[in-house]
């Protein structure tokens, strides 16, 4: 039965012509964007509405669309990050623990909300759901270095860290 389906599915797309050649390509195009997404991200750091007007173009595909997929994912951005992406943890043993003084710490130190990003480009601040590492509770992560117990001295010793940073 599998091998009758698939002749009949070849037999449509030989016998259908145009039709089935533009949805076939549009298909392609289609499956090109999420890594081409990848792509522009990796280079620009962020996805420049410039660059998806040219993704677009190139891809036959309305921009409408492209930011649709985009802004679905968390992983894409669509403005600069900074060069730091602290994110603080909000999970049960964190909020318990003293999460919310660290993230307000970090907020009134660096003049920016969640999910913002500092003028300088240095600091990006996220929340996250849980980070995993609950016996170290607070905890905070930058870039990808994990930060446990972050208390006052810890805050004070991390602001100073990306304050120094060039």
């Amino acid at each position: 039965m599998g091998m009758e389906l698939m002749d009949v599915n070849e037999g449509i797309e030989r016998n259908a012509g145009p039709v089935a050649r533009v949805v076939c390509e549009h298909d392609r195009k289609k499956a090109l964007l999420i890594p081409a997404l990848h792509s522009i991200q990796e280079d620009k750091g962020y996805l420049p509405g410039e660059e998806l007007q040219t993704l677009s173009e190139k891809l036959n595909l309305p921009l409408a669309e492209i930011y649709s997929v985009a802004s679905f994912y968390g992983q894409f951005h669509f403005s600069p990050r900074g060069k730091k992406i602290v994110r603080v943890c909000l999970g049960t043993a964190c909020h318990v623990r003293g999460a919310s003084s660290v993230l307000n710490g970090i907020k009134d130190r660096f003049g920016v909300g969640v999910g913002e990003t500092t003028e300088d480009l240095k600091l990006t601040l996220e929340t996250v759901g849980c980070v995993g590492c609950c016996g170290l509770a607070p905890v905070a992560t930058v870039n990808e270095d994990i930060i446990g117990e972050v208390g006052p001295d810890k805050l004070d010793e991390l602001i100073q860290s990306i304050e120094e940073e060039e």
